[in-house]
């Protein structure tokens, strides 16, 4: 699985960090972004949960 964040559409709630931050941190400026582009298998469920739970719908998975 790849995950990416729109950063067009992220407002920085956190959301995805609360829920995978093996995955996902906020820069300096509050805004997420992806640590680990290629996601390992036993995140996969964490990611797709944050990519359900975001609020502005930034996070793709594929």
């Amino acid at each position: 699985m790849k995950v990416s964040i729109d950063t067009d559409r992220c407002r920085g709630f956190g959301v995805c960090v609360s829920l995978c931050p093996e995955v996902f941190t906020l820069t300096d400026y509050g805004y997420s972004e992806v640590k680990v582009e290629d996601v390992p298998t036993e995140l996969q469920g964490a990611v797709t949960e944050a990519v359900q739970a975001c609020p502005e719908h930034a996070i793709e998975h594929t």
